[in-house]
């Protein structure tokens, strides 16, 4: 009988116990989750209005596909320009505003983006680089990208870089360099090179123009080692017989890139050039990277996964 009576008092207290234990975890399930809506639905009523889309562009890039379009690469390295090649796969996606990542499923919640990923491949010497960065961009073009993420592959080893937009800038960094290591930081927002390469295919109107403050790309902070941060530059929008180029001029000759589209929708990305001071000690000098169009296919390359679909990067130049 004791030993009954002992047995039921431990089911009761384990009872108890894990009542005040889910009751726990709910009462910080419903507080993390009352913080998220509540700085998700604050970021909302400091953003500009949403921008309305058109039927062109909801015809364009609500049909399923994807743009792809290959470029010959001309990339200046370590001092001189290695012949390669590039992709742009612009798409649409809907988008997780916290945890910012693709939605798995339909929500009132979800950002609509455009996302590109842009990929360069090229040799340098005996060793291959490979190169690819995604940014989210936003369709309604009312605030900076969500988020923007740059990995490099080399035979020296590999490294990660992602920006994420919250009420900072988070910037996380991992390297195989000494210096570089693990890195996390916040810094303040400023318009985004990543960012521009999209909001040109929504409205290139919107580009910011004149005296700015500029995050250049998260290759060239990684390509040239240096330490996050805001630039002083100034943009400019020219148009010539149908192309139109958006050029960023950094303070100091830091560097100076070109973005060439067609005027007219569903403006084009047709190339780019890139300067900037290449090299090191006798082998320093200016330099020039370029992207010049092959050719572009609009397709759901996700579902196009078989041996059968190989002939698809013919169609490409690939």
């Amino acid at each position: 009988m004791k030993n009954w009576i002992r047995f039921e008092l431990i089911v009761v207290l384990l009872a108890v116990l894990i009542t005040m234990i889910e009751g726990c975890k709910d009462q910080t399930t419903s507080t993390n989750n009352e913080m998220a809506i509540n700085t998700a639905t604050s970021i909302a009523e400091s953003l500009p209005p949403r921008q309305p889309l058109t039927q062109e562009f909801k015809k364009y890039w609500y049909e399923g596909n994807a743009e792809i379009t290959s470029y010959k690469l001309e990339q200046a390295r370590y001092g001189e320009v290695r012949e390669g090649s590039s992709v742009l796969i612009y798409v649409t996606e809907p988008f997780l505003p916290e945890v910012q990542v693709k939605a798995d499923r339909n929500s009132s919640e979800n950002i609509p983006v455009l996302k590109l990923n842009t990929t360069k491949n090229y040799l340098t010497g005996i060793y291959p680089y490979s190169i690819m960065s995604s940014t989210f961009y936003p369709v309604y073009d009312n605030q900076h990208a969500i988020k923007s993420s740059l990995s490099i592959q080399e035979w020296c080893g590999h490294v990660y870089s992602q920006i994420n937009n919250r009420n900072q800038f988070e910037f996380t960094s991992h390297s195989y360099f000494e210096g570089e290591a693990d890195k996390k930081l916040t810094l303040d927002k400023a318009f985004l090179e990543n960012e521009v390469w999209t909001k040109i295919r929504i409205n290139p109107n919107n580009l910011p123009i004149g005296e700015i403050q500029m995050i250049p790309s998260l290759e060239f902070f990684r390509i040239k080692h240096q330490e996050l941060k805001a630039f002083k530059a100034t943009a400019s929008l020219e148009t010539k017989n149908g192309i139109s180029s958006y050029i960023i001029n950094y303070e100091d000759g830091l560097r100076k890139l070109s973005i060439n589209f067609t005027t007219a929708f569903p403006y084009s990305i047709e190339s780019w050039t890139e300067e900037f001071t290449g090299g090191y000690g006798s082998n320093k000098k200016v330099m020039t990277s370029k992207g010049t169009k092959l050719k572009s296919l609009k397709t759901p390359y996700w579902r196009q996964n078989s041996n059968k679909d190989l002939f698809l990067r013919d169609s490409l130049g690939l």
